[in-house]
């Protein structure tokens, strides 16, 4: 069983007090999450170059997750498991979502935004959105019409590139032209609406999406100065644009600290899925850190990806959890800490984490599962069951099934040696892939047709 393993000895004796808020003392919430980052690609995570200052800091004041996943091995999928708990093709956004099509989050479903704003938080989104396909419309609904009272988006990647961004809309108007890395104009809006807001008092949720490391990468010169000494350019873009984005994080975490909200702030700082490309030639340069796969595989390296949480007086610095989390538990997360019922009228896939913060197991309801329409047909759908995962071809006739414990790396497929498991977990992931299909918007049918004429 996963446990929690504390870093400083002196915590061995130190009680852990994590319970749900009292309407006045609920925290501020902050989620902020990058984009095609790797799970090794911090020096937190045991990078042996790239520089996170910020990042590693974060890291011990906080929980390091080893075993935090994205809800999909793609970007839109795993951005609406984090707002709606539910995995993606039973929210609807079962694909990354192309500039102009009829794929969106729909107001059907209920996101973390909106029932914070029920719950008197002001909200706030800054960075990349990518859940909808007509951006800055009223024929598909826009970050307002999910909870948001004030945003600063764009729809897919920033353009041209990430300095000196053209394409960022804010509350529906176009903006032009804005200066400086595209993850410090995320940072510094959040802090000017922080600072605008008419009462300090109020809580408030925070999404802060980085358009780094995604292509088309442009790091500051400033940022690549460490990298000085390695001859590919690629390289000292990529890593350059992780310490582009851990300057930014810095920079928000330097004012939340500023404005006084720093104790009374939950952070949790992830990503949406796994790096791009092979790693081995121009500016996709993400580790996975071993893991074997990347961006769009159900193997490790496509889903399993960084994730840290600081909650001052709640959660012990310096401590880390191998206990396997996903990006849809935020939402059973923040709801159980404000109190917040979960809706009855849906499969919430997300559990609340809180039990493992206090050193107990995670109720969870429906397993870690994935399917993701990119990845290698032999490779489509995942599932996670204690230390073991099974992995399905799109078609469910073919599997692989590995122990995550003691072979992290998917490196041996275990199905002929464990008879008994392999067939009890395939009869698991058919069911439960069959239940998740059902559920959601028939999109990815539709699609697939089209695809056959």
């Amino acid at each position: 069983m996963s446990t929690i393993r504390l870093v400083l000895a002196a915590l061995a004796i130190w009680p852990t007090m994590i319970t749900s808020a009292d309407a006045d003392e609920r925290p501020n919430v902050i989620v902020f999450l990058t984009d095609d980052q790797g799970w090794g690609d911090l020096g937190c995570y045991g990078h042996p170059r790239i520089l996170s200052p910020n990042l590693d800091r974060f890291a011990s004041e906080g929980l390091r997750l080893t075993q935090c996943y994205s809800a999909c091995s793609v970007c839109s999928p795993s951005r609406s498991a984090i707002l709606t708990g539910r995995t993606p093709y039973r929210n609807g956004v079962w694909r990354w979502i192309p500039e102009g099509s009829q794929y969106h989050l729909r107001t059907s479903e209920i996101t973390l935004p909106r029932v914070l704003k029920e719950h008197g938080y002001d909200t706030c989104h800054a960075g990349k959105w990518h859940l909808n396909g007509l951006f800055n419309s009223d024929q598909q609904p826009q970050p307002n019409d999910h909870g948001y009272d004030h945003w600063l988006a764009t729809q897919n990647n920033a353009a041209p590139n990430h300095l000196n961004p053209e394409n960022f809309v804010r509350n529906g108007k176009a903006v032009g032209q804005m200066e400086g890395p595209s993850s410090m104009i995320c940072a510094e809006e959040a802090l000017r609406w922080l600072e605008s807001r008419r009462d300090h008092g109020t809580p408030f949720f925070l999404t802060v999406w980085t358009h780094e490391p995604h292509l088309p990468i442009e790091s500051a010169e400033e940022h690549m100065k460490p990298y000085a000494d390695i001859e590919d350019e690629g390289i000292r873009q990529h890593h350059g644009n992780i310490t582009q984005m851990d300057a930014a994080f810095g920079r928000l975490m330097a004012g939340i600290e500023q404005l006084g909200y720093r104790d009374n702030t939950l952070v949790i700082f992830t990503a949406d899925n796994g790096p791009e490309g092979d790693g081995l030639k121009g500016r996709t340069r993400g580790s996975t850190g071993g893991l074997r796969g990347r961006k769009r595989d159900s193997h490790e390296g496509g889903i399993r990806v960084p994730g840290i949480i600081r909650w001052p007086g709640h959660v012990q610095a310096g401590t880390e959890s191998d206990t396997p989390v996903i990006g849809s538990d935020i939402f059973a997360t923040v709801c159980d800490i404000i109190n917040a019922p979960l809706p009855r009228d849906r499969t919430i896939d997300g559990a609340s984490i809180l039990p493992l913060l206090d050193g107990k197991s995670i109720d969870r309801q429906q397993p870690l599962y994935w399917r993701n329409h990119l990845a290698p047909e032999e490779f489509r759908v995942a599932m996670r069951d204690g230390d073991w995962k099974i992995i399905g071809s799109d078609d469910l006739t073919k599997f692989q099934l590995y122990n995550i414990r003691d072979d992290w790396q998917e490196t041996t497929d275990l199905s002929a040696m464990h008879p008994e498991k392999f067939v009890e977990l395939c009869d698991k992931l058919i069911a439960h892939d069959a239940s998740v299909l059902k559920e959601g918007p028939d999109w990815w049918k539709d699609e697939k047709n089209s695809e056959k004429k």
